[in-house]
């Protein structure tokens, strides 16, 4: 007979969160009752169309942005996809560079932006991968010794999906402020980045930000899965990824997931909502839980900056514990967490982002995340912790010592 688990705690919202009770009921009447096309021409298709463009508004709204930098997508990866590809590919084919140039990205960025700029190096694109920190963190000198006349694109995620380590966008929009009038004023290069993690924590106004695109994921914000949007700034030069009927006015085809957009609108106002409380929250709940992780064993890790950090996430690394094993015997007794980014893996040897710290493969099959949920409470991290010390004593009789 199967043990019956009672309560699951989840702590992995850094792969994707529930959606929440208010964001579905605004979403469930585009299911059924109002179902129509947004691009028919009848009364439904009608209220079909202006239920997206409301929810555009809202959406640039939250952005201080224009609604028409607003392209809907089908989530984070897509956005990405469309920021690095688009821009690329436009800037060609609008004539406003005459060969493929330079791009500069790093080195833990997701696979969604290392695989795009792979794809383009097959295309004659010059790509930088910055290094970071033992933290996770940019070096503004090495960032500003990459640029070069050919810079076209400069990619750094806000937050990141598997450490929680938050990069200075302010002062690398600044650099990049710089370099454009040393190089005429020319808006190159543009500046991207990818914001899925952040708008549960963190104010995302692009003109603050000094961004020229951003990509957003539903899914990451108890939102729905299956819808994102990158907002491109007026008059970036960006080309089509996906072509078809020509929807989103033209810079993505394929029609519209109404209800998705609609609830994607309400979760990342929500989000906005109760970005301080939750910041706030979490950020005493996250520092306890490191607290009582450091002090079941000294050979016990934390990954990231500790100060420039997500205020849910917590990247921790069991030296000689296999991190998969540890997340299936968490399972079991009903605790969810996961190894890194889910959206990896299919990649069976990616650990990039723990490795590009400084780690070896080792250390980085070791290593586990927890990201914390709007219902994580002291108790759930009292009984985690309680799980895991169980679980570590028993792996001493099971994993040979390092």
């Amino acid at each position: 007979m199967f043990r019956v688990i009672k309560k699951r705690i989840y702590l992995d919202t850094a792969s994707t969160t529930p959606v929440d009770s208010r964001v579905l009921k605004m979403m469930l009447p585009y299911f059924s009752k109002e179902s129509g096309n947004p691009s028919s021409l009848h009364q439904e298709g009608v209220r079909a169309r202006k239920a997206i463009e409301q929810s555009r508004q809202q959406i640039a709204t939250l952005l201080s942005a224009h609604s028409d930098e607003i392209i809907f997508t089908s989530g984070g990866t897509e956005s990405d996809n469309l920021a690095i590809l688009g821009v690329a590919r436009g800037l060609l084919a609008k004539n406003k560079i005459k060969q493929p140039g330079h791009i500069i990205t790093t080195v833990i960025e997701h696979q969604a932006i290392l695989e795009s700029c792979r794809r383009l190096e097959k295309e004659g694109w010059r790509i930088t991968y910055l290094p970071v920190s033992k933290e996770g963190l940019v070096d503004l000198v090495v960032l500003k010794e990459a640029l070069c006349s050919e810079t076209v694109l400069v990619s750094v995620m806000y937050a990141n999906n598997e450490i929680g380590t938050v990069q200075p966008l302010r002062e690398i929009a600044k650099i990049l402020r710089d370099w454009r009038k040393l190089e005429g004023e020319n808006r190159l290069p543009y500046f991207h980045t990818d914001a899925c993690q952040a708008p549960r924590f963190f104010h995302f106004q692009v003109e603050k930000l000094g961004i020229d695109l951003m990509t957003l994921n539903g899914g990451k914000i108890y939102g729905p899965k299956g819808v994102g949007c990158l907002y491109v700034k007026r008059n970036t030069f960006i080309e089509p990824i996906i072509y078809g009927g020509g929807q989103e006015s033209g810079w993505r085809s394929g029609t519209e997931n109404v209800p998705n957009i609609i609830g994607l609108a309400e979760a990342l106002k929500l989000a906005t909502d109760l970005s301080d409380k939750e910041t706030e929250r979490l950020q005493n709940l996250r520092d306890y839980f490191i607290e009582k992780l450091v002090s079941l064993s000294p050979s016990v890790k934390i990954n990231g900056s500790l100060v420039e950090r997500l205020p849910n996430n917590v990247n921790v690394t069991f030296p000689g514990i296999l991190g998969e094993w540890l997340v299936l015997s968490l399972d079991a007794k009903g605790i969810a967490c996961s190894t890194g980014s889910a959206c990896s893996s299919h990649h069976k040897d990616d650990a990039h982002v723990i490795m590009a710290l400084g780690n070896n493969k080792e250390y980085a099959e070791n290593t586990v995340r927890f990201s914390l949920d709007r219902k994580s409470n002291k108790k759930d991290i009292d009984y985690t912790i309680k799980v895991l010390k169980a679980v570590l004593q028993k792996s001493k009789n099971i994993i040979p010592p390092v």
